[in-house]
């Protein structure tokens, strides 16, 4: 048996540098996704501070054209090479095998090609940057994708590929999930993490291969000159927005239900109360995945439905937020009467209810037909889509990396650093995105490099908040880079947690067990057990 697996090495030292590029380790492999995907962010943010400062005042810093391909790479690197991967990618990946007690996913090989996939559709889409870059959006709306200039043939093959990285990282969550349980590990015995993974899982493999097939049309249709979407060539313009938001719709809780599925995880710990509503929440979980599909339409109430279909489409979508109001429900019931520790973990679960909570509201308003008529297109989208990915997701994601972090790194962070970072960045986030809220319902359009002098100080304040964002990044990526070196030494639980990922070392070994473990009790069982 490997040295490791009695306990004397852990993945982070187990060979040498270049062992990590064939690593079949899915620890490694979700470190690598990791940084990846956040080096991604830092490329993607500055672009959104290049944004801000161009809308700080009436008036042009950038030519519109350079405007257009700022936005349209923010979003496209934020949506495609960030926030969907990371927390399935890269949390999911070190995470999944060790809390269902196995000693890595069902297909290792497939693990490795999966992020290599990644990378290789990345590096196309970072490719079209120096090849005249793209001025489309991050949504390639036809017929404009189809006529501009730009290098969209490179950003919507990298799209393609990594469509591919998503549906097997999926695909092998799923099998890993119903295949290689501990002893004893029921469905119902699994962390709500695994069950808000899975319900990713059953979208990324059923809906990603429509935007593959989506972006490849684009591709055919620019080189061969076949009229799928552009009227001049027969096609349709709006069959491109169904088989768009077909996708990019779950896509959205693709983005947000591994972030969901943190929070009951961190809610839980530092309340050190049995999670409310176990059953509820997990279910809940499936039943946005399965409602998500039948909700794409209220992108489109603009784009010449009938009556009918918006109506329907209306209707749908704010049934979604029953599910999602289940889960605020038991996260605040869980809350009630426990001892709450305000660690940075249970900081950023608790901005993360505040900020979620405002975007899931904001979202009724445009699922409001006669409200969205006047809000379409305006601030406001701005203002809810941030709400819902970045004080969702994004806020769910640093609360998991900052709980997780000394497990996978055996190093704590100064605490102290830690809770500045998430003031300045829940400040920061609300300075810039409440205002877009107003300037939205006066009707300030975006995807606009200019507006009318009417809008310049609530944009003023808005920019003057992202500089706060900033700043809370950059804080919180200098502590966690030193605590990698100079932090103090964490213990094997140093949260005191019920769950499996938490009974073996930090780092963990290279196949993360000693022995396999036998589960004999559910993983939130605080005040049935005294906690070390």
């Amino acid at each position: 048996m490997h040295q490791a697996t009695q306990g004397h090495g852990n993945y982070l030292t187990e060979g040498g540098f270049w062992s990590w590029f064939t690593t079949l380790d899915h620890k490694r492999i979700g470190v690598m996704y990791l940084f990846t995907t956040l080096a991604f962010f830092i490329v993607g943010g500055l672009f959104a501070v290049l944004i801000r400062l161009e809308l700080f005042r009436p008036g042009n810093l950038f030519s519109p054209d350079l405007y257009n391909q700022l936005f349209t790479f923010h979003g496209a690197i934020m949506i495609f090479m960030f926030i969907i991967p990371i927390i399935p990618a890269a949390l999911g990946n070190f995470f999944l095998p060790l809390m269902i007690g196995a000693k890595d996913v069902a297909f290792p090989r497939l693990n490795l090609t999966s992020y290599y996939l990644f990378i290789g559709g990345a590096m196309l889409a970072v490719a079209a940057l120096f090849s005249g870059g793209v001025d489309t959006g991050w949504t390639f709306y036809a017929p404009y994708s189809l006529r501009s200039q730009t290098a969209v043939i490179l950003v919507t093959l990298g799209v393609f590929v990594m469509g591919f990285s998503s549906i097997l990282t999926g695909l092998n969550f799923m099998v890993t999930i119903h295949k290689l349980r501990a002893p004893g590990m029921t469905f119902h015995r699994m962390p709500l993490f695994l069950w808000a993974i899975y319900a990713t899982a059953i979208i990324q493999v059923l809906a990603t291969p429509v935007i593959g097939i989506t972006v490849l049309l684009i591709v055919m249709e620019r080189v061969l000159q076949i009229g799928f979407f552009d009227p001049k060539l027969g096609g349709d313009p709006v069959l491109f927005q169904h088989f768009f938001w077909f996708y990019s719709h779950p896509a959205v809780y693709i983005m947000i239900l591994p972030g969901m599925g943190i929070i009951s995880e961190v809610v839980t710990v530092f309340s050190r109360k049995h999670i409310f509503g176990y059953v509820a929440i997990a279910y809940s979980s499936l039943a946005i995945a399965f409602i998500s599909f039948l909700v794409w339409g209220h992108h489109m109430f603009v784009s010449g439905q009938s009556p009918l279909a918006n109506l329907l489409f209306s209707v749908l979508t704010m049934m979604v937020a029953i599910p999602t109001a289940i889960k605020i429900f038991n996260w605040t019931a869980t809350l009630y009467k426990g001892s709450i520790q305000l660690q940075t973990p249970m900081l950023y679960a608790l901005s993360f209810l505040f900020l979620f909570t405002i975007g899931g509201l904001t979202g009724l308003f445009l699922a409001t037909l006669s409200v969205d008529v006047h809000l379409h297109d305006t601030y406001f989208v701005v203002a809810h889509f941030h709400y819902v990915m970045m004080g969702g997701t994004v806020m769910g994601l640093l609360a998991g990396i900052h709980y997780w972090w000394p497990k996978m790194f055996g190093r704590m962070y100064p605490e102290l650093s830690g809770k500045i970072s998430c003031f300045l960045i829940f400040l920061g986030f609300n300075v810039t995105f409440l205002p877009q809220f107003y300037l939205g319902r006066l009707g300030m359009p975006r995807r606009y490099a200019d507006y009318d002098a009417s809008f310049t100080t609530w944009n003023m304040v808005s920019t003057i908040g992202s500089w706060f964002i900033f700043a809370g990044f950059l804080w919180m990526f200098a502590y966690l880079i030193w605590s990698l070196f100079r932090g103090e030494k964490a213990g094997d639980n140093p949260w005191g947690a019920k769950t499996l990922e938490w009974q073996t070392s930090s780092p963990p070994q290279v196949y993360n067990f000693e022995k396999i473990p036998e589960v004999k009790e559910g993983p939130y069982h605080y005040g049935v057990m005294k906690t070390e």
